[in-house]
């Protein structure tokens, strides 16, 4: 079972596992305005299993529970924009924190055989001077999705050696896709700089330009996480590819691959956090020794994947093709704040 069926990596998981032969399922919230279109994307849609499930009611947990019957579970669904967790911060706590407790919980009480994944981030890592991070480093977090993230960590590490649950927590650096957010500034600058490649926007506003990163590619990520989930013991890893590439440089290469000119960017303080991180590099050395796993797809290429197809999406947008997406259909969603 998946929570949080519908974001980047859930889509992906859910791909990846039905082409190793899972049955899968997908929790997700119920809303007004369904949110599938990443599976429709991926041609998984009618594939996978879809259960409601909120990770703020333990009821909804325990009947996707006893509906799926799980032999894995991988707990993805978050309040995951960093941004939003200033303004946010209780919510942030509830769903974040508290809502990896509820699906342990429900867990311990309907199979304590389940293996569980936690999809951990390396902005708890926050202010720690570390050049490189890996599992033994400080965790100094910065904002409240960050301290949200810590308390689930550590709480899926009370339950494995307090409760014998398999429970491993997968500490990712930032992975993008082209089915990334346009709340994450990296999707947003390349659905912006494909709009100004087309003539359908004439600039892009961002925040901090220097902030560094260390970005892979979402896909080789999730292999990463059915890994984890293959070991006899659970454990903790970084993915990572102990590589940092500032949001200026994110820019610069996207504007090369769409052959735009980079005058075309503005920075605009609407987009700077209260407080934010300044540079995140991970080591990977202990999921490659252990997990035999390593990133292969590179910065400059996965610019030019997340790029090469937004522009390929616009395309289709002025040919009035339908397509499953999530850009704005008036053209003009420069104004989101991003992650």
């Amino acid at each position: 079972m998946i929570t949080g069926i519908t974001g980047q990596d859930g889509a992906y998981l859910a791909s990846f596992l039905l082409k190793k032969g899972y049955k899968v399922v997908g929790g997700h919230r119920r809303l007004s305005t369904p949110n599938f279109w990443r599976l429709h994307y991926l041609g998984i849609y009618n594939k996978v299993d879809l259960v409601s499930m909120d990770v703020l009611d333990s009821r909804s947990i325990s009947e996707a529970l006893n509906y799926s019957d799980p032999k894995e579970v991988y707990h993805l669904a978050a309040q995951s924009f960093v941004g939003a967790s200033y303004v946010q911060p209780l919510y942030t706590g509830n769903v974040t924190g508290f809502g990896t407790v509820r699906i342990l919980e429900e867990i311990l009480k309907f199979n304590n055989k389940i293996k569980f994944y936690q999809a951990s981030s390396s902005e708890m890592f926050g202010e720690d001077n570390t050049k490189i991070k890996n599992e033994n480093s400080e965790f100094r977090p910065i904002s409240p999705y960050a301290v949200a993230k810590l308390y689930s960590y550590w709480m899926v590490r009370l339950y494995r050696k307090g409760y014998g649950l398999f429970a491993s927590n997968g500490i990712l650096f930032n992975h993008e896709s082209p089915v990334r957010g346009l709340e994450f500034v990296t999707r947003k600058i390349s659905n912006e700089v494909a709009k100004i490649s087309l003539g359908l926007s004439k600039s892009i506003k961002l925040g901090n330009l220097d902030a560094k990163r260390d970005w892979g590619y979402a896909p080789e990520y999730v292999e990463g996480m059915w890994k984890m989930l293959q070991q006899k013991t659970s454990d903790d890893f970084v993915l990572a590819t102990n590589e940092t590439h500032s949001v200026g440089e994110f820019v610069n290469e996207a504007c090369k691959v769409a052959g735009v000119s980079t005058s075309k960017i503005k920075t605009d303080k609407r987009f700077l956090r209260p407080m934010d991180v300044q540079n995140l590099r991970g080591d990977y050395e202990k999921a490659e020794k252990t997990l035999g796993w390593k990133p292969k797809i590179t910065f400059k290429n996965l610019v030019k994947i997340m790029v090469e197809e937004d522009i390929n999406r616009w395309e289709k947008w002025l040919k009035k093709e339908i397509q499953p997406w999530d850009a704005a259909m008036s053209g003009e969603d420069s104004n989101i704040i991003s992650k």
